[in-house]
């Protein structure tokens, strides 16, 4: 988050802000097995890649540029 100039309240204006048209889908974490839910919205211009995994005790979320985006190509 901090490498794209987010801080905490701009990442909880970012998922509250999630529609279903952001989900891409789910992928199985290599690590542990649980599934990440992905999704790509754009905000500010920039496209997002944010990947979610809702566990009993927490939430987890990662946040980065979505290195795949290209809108001139």
């Amino acid at each position: 988050m901090l490498d794209l100039g987010l801080d905490e309240e701009d990442a909880l204006q970012v998922l509250s802000r999630l529609r279903p048209g952001d989900l891409v889908g789910r992928v199985e974490s290599e690590r542990t097995a649980e599934w990440q839910y992905v999704f790509k919205p754009r905000v500010a211009g920039i496209a997002l890649y944010v990947k979610l995994i809702v566990r009993i005790e927490c939430v987890v979320i990662s946040f980065h540029e979505d290195e795949e985006d290209d809108e001139d190509g």
